[in-house]
């Protein structure tokens, strides 16, 4: 089994809640043929200003991966992410948890000064540590 950060926006994970699906563009399809039933995605939400409110960045929820990775061209998410998953809820947080409190004891994060160059590809794989740490501050 292996644990994926998968980073997304507000509108998208919207998206993601309704349909159960999670998706990547092309140049990420790679990544995204590595991913198997059973692995565990991280739901990571960027920094935005929502209605004139900055949210700050910070784990919305936890799923598993239910499907093979398949191509599809239907709008269920904001952009062009044609590479997907089924994916099923384990668990969506009430309360959000922030991540900037997470950095220090992140170990998939090695330069903990310039960390949000870590978070900027769609999909990256951390380690079970990493993916324990996050649950436990839940």
């Amino acid at each position: 089994m292996a644990y994926w950060l998968c980073v997304t926006n507000e509108e998208n994970w919207e998206g993601i809640k309704r349909n159960n699906i999670w998706g990547v563009p092309g140049s990420r399809r790679k990544t995204l043929q590595k991913v198997k039933e059973g692995d565990k995605l991280v739901i990571y939400l960027k920094e935005e200003r929502i209605e004139g409110e900055l949210r700050p960045s910070r784990i919305v929820a936890i799923y598993e991966v239910s499907s093979k990775p398949f191509e599809d061209a239907g709008r269920v998410l904001l952009g062009e992410y044609p590479y997907r998953v089924r994916i099923k809820p384990i668990k969506i947080f009430e309360k959000p948890v922030e991540f900037r409190p997470l950095i220090p004891k992140l170990n998939f994060i090695k330069n903990k000064q310039n960390w949000n160059a870590y978070v900027r590809v769609c999909m990256k794989e951390i380690p079970e540590e990493d993916f324990e740490k996050i649950i436990s501050s839940a």
